[in-house]
C-alpha cells in the first residue's frame, strides 16, 4: 500500500486511491461540488485543489490524481487557498443572489463552501448570464441560472438509474444540463439528482417554497412502498409530513430512494380515515367506537376468524391481530392479498438470500418473472452494478426495459426445466450464480426455480445465489409471524368475521362474511367494509419492518394521526376487551416482548439467516408469464393512490398525458 504524507502526518492509503480519498483517511476535509463517492470521475469543478510534491509546481486536482507512494500533499498552504478563493469567484460570477428564495438555502455546498474558502466579495462587475428553465417532469424543478455544471446529475443518469435522458448542449460559457428534448424524465430514481446537486438548480418541485430544513422535525424511520426497506428521514412540521430524503445504508439502499418513496408522502394527509364508520343499510354511517365495536362483536363468528394483512402493515400490528386470533380459537392468517400461493414451509426458500448488497457480486444473473425495475428499483441498480463487473443476465417473461442488457429467453416457465446452452455455459463458469425469482413466476415456477439450486450450482461456500423478490413491505415480517394459509388468500375467504389489516388489494367479493377494516385511507378495503376502523400510517407509528432479504428494521414516530384515528395494535387491543379476549399487553414494549417471545428473530435490529432447506415441490414449471404483478409503479397502495404527484407522475410518465406549464 502506498504511503503518503498529508500536511506531514504520514498514512497508508489503499491502492488505487485518489489524493482526495487520502486526505480524507488522514482526516482532512476537502471542498467539492462535481466529485462523488459514488459517480464516475468528472474532475471539473477544479474545487478540491491541493500542493503535490514531487509534482509541478501549481495545485492539482485531488479528485482526479492518483495516490503514489512518497508523496507529500499540502491542503492549507498559500498556494491552495489562494487556488481555492479563484476558484470560488469563477463559480460565483454567473451564480445568481437567490439564497433568501432558494429552496437549497440552509442546505447548499455552495453557500457552506463559498463562506468557507471565498474571498467574501468578488472583483466581476459584467452582467450575470441567464439560462431558461428546463422541464424535467412532475418531481424535478429547474432553475438552470443556478447550474454550476458539475455533472452529477448526468452522470448519475448514465451510470446508476440507467435512464440517459439528462445531458449537456452547447460549449464553454453557453453550456446547459437539459433533459432529452426537454421532456419529463422517465426514471423511478429521478428524485435523486435534487440530492446530488451541490446549489439550487435541481430542486423538489413538490416541496418548492414549503419550509425551511431549520423548521423541520426530522425523524427517522423506514419506507414502506415497496420491500426494499429504504432508510428514510421524514422531515416534519406541526402534524404533517413535508419531505421524505433516503438515509445511508450501504446494506440496502446505499444513499439512494424512489419516488415512490419520496413524494407519496402528500397521500398521507389526503382521504384519511379519522373516524369509525358502520355500514347502516348498505351505506357507511359515522360511529363511536363503542357503535362500531358492537357491531363486530354482534356477529358472533366464533372461531371462525380471520386476519389479512395489507402490504404496508408492521410486524407489530400483525402480531397483536394473530394473538386476538388465537384467544378466539383460529389460525386463518395471510398475507399475500392479491392471491398468491406458494410453498412458506421453509423460509429460505421465499427469501432474498444472496442480500441485497451481495448481488453486485453475482457473475451470472437469471431473472424469472420480475420486472425488477419497478418490484424493488434499488435492487436493480446493483444489477447494473454487477453488469459493469462483467456479469451476464438472461430473464424470462415478457420483454421490457430494465436499463441493461438483458438476453430474453422467452415467456414459458418450462424454460426452467430445459435452460438454452448458452445459458448453462454461462451458470458453468460462474464463481457467484444468482437466479431472482418474482411474484409472477410463483405460483407455476416456484418449485422448477428452486430446483435450479442443484442444476445450477446456486450454493457454494459462503454463498446463496436463490432469490425470491418480494414487493410488500410486510411480506417477510408476515411470513415469520405466520401469516400464510396453504391455498393462500382462498383458504381465508370462508371465514364469518375477517380482519383486514389495511388490505386494499383484496378481491372483496369473494368474502361473504362480516369485513373489519382497519387501516388509514378511504381506498378500497373501507369502500367494502362493513366496519371501518381507523388505523394510522407508517409515519404516525413506531414499528418493526422486515424487507425482502430478512432484515429487521425498525422506524418511528413523525406525526400524529388525525381525528380519532388509533394506532393499529391499540385497537385490537381495545376490540379484544369488548369480544371477551383480552390480549395480555397494554403497551407497546409489552406487545414487542411478546411478539420476541413468539418470534426471536425479531428482536435485534439485524440481518436474520433463515436455515436452507428445500421444500418439496413439484420441479416442472408451467404456465406462460402474460405479464408483471405491478401493473402501474406509481400506483401500488393507498396511500400513493391518494398522492397528487404520484396520479401526475402515473398519468404523464406512464400514460403520456400533457400538462401545460405555467408561465413564469
Amino acid at each position: 500500500m502506498p504511503t503518503v504524507k498529508v500536511d506531514g502526518v504520514e498514512i497508508e492509503v489503499p491502492q488505487g486511491a485518489t489524493v482526495l480519498q487520502a486526505c480524507e483517511l488522514a482526516g482532512k476535509e476537502i471542498p467539492r461540488f462535481c466529485y462523488h463517492e459514488r459517480l464516475s470521475i468528472a474532475g471539473n469543478c477544479r474545487m478540491c485543489l491541493v500542493e503535490v510534491k514531487p509534482g509541478p509546481p501549481k495545485p492539482q486536482a485531488s479528485c482526479a490524481l492518483p495516490a503514489a507512494d512518497k508523496q507529500e500533499i499540502f491542503t492549507n498552504s498559500p498556494m491552495v487557498k489562494n487556488a481555492r478563493e479563484g476558484i470560488m469567484e469563477f463559480l460565483l460570477i454567473n451564480h445568481p443572489l437567490d439564497c433568501p428564495i432558494c429552496d437549497q438555502g440552509g442546505e447548499c455546498d455552495l453557500q457552506d463552501q463559498s463562506i468557507a474558502y471565498g474571498r467574501g466579495h468578488s472583483r466581476y462587475d459584467e452582467n450575470k448570464r441567464a439560462v431558461t428553465e428546463k422541464y424535467m417532469g412532475p418531481i424535478v424543478k429547474t432553475v438552470m441560472t443556478r447550474c454550476i455544471q458539475c455533472t452529477r446529475c448526468i452522470r448519475f443518469a448514465e451510470e446508476v438509474s440507467g435512464v440517459e435522458e439528462i445531458g449537456a448542449i452547447y460549449r464553454g460559457e453557453d453550456m446547459q444540463i437539459t433533459s432529452y428534448l426537454e421532456n419529463a424524465v422517465k426514471s423511478e430514481l429521478s428524485g435523486n439528482v435534487v440530492d446530488l446537486c451541490p446549489v439550487g438548480a435541481l430542486t423538489s418541485k413538490p416541496y418548492a417554497f414549503e419550509a425551511r430544513p431549520w423548521e423541520l422535525r426530522k425523524t427517522l424511520t423506514i419506507d414502506v412502498m415497496d420491500a426494499v426497506g429504504t432508510n428514510i428521514r421524514l422531515d416534519s412540521r406541526g402534524r404533517q409530513v413535508l419531505r421524505c430524503v433516503p438515509r445511508i445504508n450501504e446494506d440496502v439502499n446505499e444513499e439512494w430512494a424512489t419516488d415512490k418513496t419520496r413524494h407519496a408522502i402528500d397521500g398521507l394527509v389526503r382521504r384519511r380515515l379519522d373516524r369509525p364508520y358502520v355500514r347502516v343499510n348498505g351505506k357507511l354511517q359515522p360511529a363511536s367506537w363503542d357503535e362500531a365495536f358492537a357491531a363486530i362483536v354482534a356477529v358472533n363468528a366464533g372461531s371462525s376468524v380471520a386476519a389479512i394483512a395489507g402490504d404496508l402493515v408492521d410486524c407489530e400490528t400483525m402480531y397483536a391481530a394473530k394473538a386476538l386470533l388465537a384467544k378466539l380459537g383460529s389460525t386463518l392468517l395471510e398475507g399475500r392479498q392479491t392471491g398468491m400461493a406458494y410453498d412458506t414451509s421453509s423460509l429460505a426458500a421465499v427469501n432474498f438470500n444472496t442480500t441485497i448488497a451481495g448481488t453486485e457480486d453475482a457473475d451470472a444473473i437469471l431473472l424469472v418473472g420480475t420486472n425488477l425495475r419497478w418490484e424493488a428499483p434499488l435492487v436493480n441498480t446493483r444489477v447494473r452494478k454487477a453488469i459493469k463487473k462483467g456479469a451476464k443476465v438472461f430473464a424470462i417473461g415478457p420483454e421490457t426495459d430494465l436499463t441493461y442488457k438483458v438476453e430474453w429467453l422467452g415467456d414459458d416457465l418450462a424454460l426452467l426445466g430445459a435452460l438454452p446452452d448458452g445459458v448453462t455455459k454461462a451458470f458453468e463458469g460462474a464463481t457467484k450464480p444468482m437466479v431472482i425469482v418474482g411474484g409472477a413466476a410463483m405460483k407455476g415456477g416456484h418449485g422448477a426455480a428452486l430446483a435450479l439450486v442443484e442444476t445450477l450450482g446456486l450454493i457454494k461456500d459462503g454463498w446463496n445465489g436463490f432469490n425470491v423478490v418480494h414487493m410488500a413491505a410486510s411480506r417477510m415480517g408476515g411470513l415469520m409471524l405466520g401469516y400464510a394459509q396453504k391455498g393462500g388468500i382462498a383458504d381465508v375467504m370462508g371465514a364469518k368475521l375477517g380482519f383486514f389489516l389495511g388490505a386494499d388489494e383484496v378481491d372483496y367479493t369473494q368474502f361473504a362474511g362480516f369485513k373489519v377494516y382497519i387501516g388509514h385511507h378511504g381506498d378500497k378495503g373501507a369502500a367494502a367494509a362493513d366496519v371501518v376502523l381507523p388505523g394510522v400510517t407508517y409515519a404516525e407509528k413506531s414499528g418493526t419492518w422486515v424487507n425482502l432479504e430478512g432484515r429487521v428494521q425498525r422506524g418511528e414516530r413523525a406525526v400524529f394521526a388525525p381525528g380519532d384515528a388509533r394506532e393499529d395494535w391499540t385497537i385490537l387491543r381495545a376490540l379484544s376487551e369488548a369480544m371477551g379476549a383480552t390480549l395480555s399487553f397494554d403497551s407497546l414494549a409489552g406487545l414487542r416482548e411478546a411478539m420476541y417471545a413468539a418470534v426471536p428473530a425479531l428482536r435485534d435490529q439485524a440481518l436474520v439467516r433463515f436455515d436452507w432447506q428445500v421444500p418439496a415441490n413439484d420441479t416442472k414449471g408451467e404456465g406462460t408469464l402474460a405479464g408483471y404483478p405491478i401493473k402501474d409503479f406509481y400506483l401500488t397502495n393507498a396511500i400513493c393512490r391518494a398522492s397528487p404527484t404520484m396520479q401526475r407522475c402515473s398519468a404523464e410518465l406512464l400514460h403520456g398525458e400533457d400538462f401545460a406549464e405555467a408561465a413564469e
